[in-house]
């Protein structure tokens, strides 16, 4: 019987911080021209931010997934400032290619997004196997 290895990436390492990269990438693959710029904000909790072309963001971060709003402040190595935010739901890691649709409904105001901040783990939390979730994108990159 073949084993299974779980590889965990040891926390703070810049292995680590450049982990919800390749995710976030795989959603701006998705997005394509809808997204006009995008950089990544701290760590504690990692987010990236990506700013679109209607002048609204959408920010990613590991603790409440997706979130859009109408861009206020920040820029690369800062958390980004949004006005009337709406998560899009669907947890997360939401499915790259569900993303657009999650990012209609917020849009509307319908469907799994809302207003209430949801919280999926703590950033403090480095040990809860969010980092091999997180692998599987860094994999199909490498691939």
């Amino acid at each position: 019987m073949p084993s299974v290895a779980i590889r965990h990436v040891e926390p703070y390492t810049d292995e680590w911080l450049q982990q919800p990269i390749s995710y976030v990438q795989r959603v701006i693959d998705v997005l394509g021209s809808e997204v006009a710029d995008w950089w990544e904000g701290p760590c504690d909790p990692r987010d990236v931010t990506l700013k679109l072309a209607d002048g609204s963001a959408l920010v990613w971060d590991e603790e409440s997934g997706w979130r859009l709003g109408t861009f206020v402040s920040g820029g690369p190595g800062l958390h980004s400032e949004l006005a009337g935010v709406r998560y899009l739901g669907h947890g997360l890691l939401p499915r790259p290619e569900r993303v657009p649709s999650a990012l209609s409904d917020a849009r509307a105001g319908v469907g799994a997004s809302s207003a209430w901040r949801p919280c999926y783990r703590s950033h403090r939390n480095c040990r809860d196997g969010f980092d091999v979730a997180l692998d599987f994108y860094c994999r199909l990159v490498d691939a």
